[in-house]
């Protein structure tokens, strides 16, 4: 037997994978496709669905983005809001704006028609406050027997709340800035309800014209009138009045009486809560441009003092 035939024989098998090559690639293509059908006719859609209006502001940016942007105009943000988020209704006055007006100049921001509009909302919410506190009065038995002593009215600068004296219910001691029991019910049913507006409040003091019997150059009504507006707000922070919301604390001795005719009556020792508007707080922040806060109802007028006599009376 030769050597050949002893030798073992070997079979090989190859096997080809040319189907891998090309198995997969058409689902990516067909995916890709769908996705751009898609997206043909998600754009037919909308060009459909949109007003000739609305195409002119997108061309119009897509061609010069930033002029549309600083000028606005339909499609790029119009809104029916009182204040305007944007587009041509930002600056409209009157009427509607036509084709083409896009680019007028002359169009400027009616702040007027704004600031009008803002102010109705505005004292709308407070005769609303002035209602709630009416309510409570009527409502509270510890308050409805002080009714005639609170008196409510809406002035230029705000919801004003009144608190006067009676000629035999005052509010504080005698020459003190001691509450009376009632005064401070009073105050702080009062309180929180303040805190239902944003609008921030305004306490002034007020004393009749009777002088002090410390004279002028010592404690007098000046200081009597600031420190039982003091004392009020205190007694407000305690019932639950925000504390922030205070904005300003004065006294104004006998400066502003509520009765003119008659100095010394003590309707004219009163505390005096405003609840201020916007345009009253701007001017009273703004330096220099100070609004006394009993502008509508009062005239501020030089202190009125009568000749001190030989035995000076309880001031106010």
């Amino acid at each position: 037997m030769s050597d050949d035939s002893q030798q073992p024989i070997v079979v090989k098998k190859i096997k080809k994978g040319g189907g891998a090559a090309h198995g997969g690639a058409w689902k990516i293509a067909y995916a890709d496709f769908v996705t751009a059908m898609m997206a043909f006719f998600l754009l037919m859609w909308l060009l459909g669905s949109t007003t000739k209006g609305d195409l002119k502001g997108i061309a119009d940016y897509f061609q010069t983005p930033l002029k549309v942007a600083l000028l606005g105009g339909s499609g790029t943000g119009d809104s029916s809001s009182v204040i305007q988020g944007g587009g041509q209704d930002l600056t409209r006055t009157h009427g509607q704006v036509k084709e083409g007006e896009v680019d007028a100049p002359s169009k400027k921001i009616n702040l007027q028609a704004l600031k009008a509009d803002f102010e109705k909302i505005e004292k709308a919410r407070l005769e609303g406050l002035k209602g709630d506190i009416e309510a409570l009065i009527e409502a509270s038995p510890a308050l409805k027997q002080f009714k005639n002593q609170m008196l409510l009215d809406i002035t230029s600068e705000g919801l004003r709340i009144q608190i006067v004296d009676e000629q035999n219910r005052p509010m504080f001691d005698s020459a003190s800035s001691e509450l009376k029991p009632y005064t401070r019910v009073i105050l702080r049913e009062i309180g929180p309800l303040l805190n239902k507006v944003e609008n921030r409040i305004s306490l002034s003091g007020h004393t009749d014209a009777t002088p002090y019997a410390g004279g002028d150059r010592g404690f007098g009504n000046w200081e009597l009138s600031t420190n039982r507006a003091n004392a009020s707000r205190r007694e407000m922070v305690l019932g639950g009045l925000d504390d922030k919301k205070v904005m300003r604390v004065v006294g104004f001795a006998s400066t502003v009486l509520f009765d003119k005719a008659q100095p010394t009556a003590p309707i004219n020792r009163r505390i005096s809560i405003v609840v201020l508007n916007k345009r009253t707080e701007e001017a009273i922040l703004s330096d220099g441009r100070e609004v006394p806060v009993e502008t509508v109802t009062e005239t501020l007028q030089p202190g009125v003092r009568a000749a001190p006599p030989a035995a000076p009376p309880a001031p106010g």
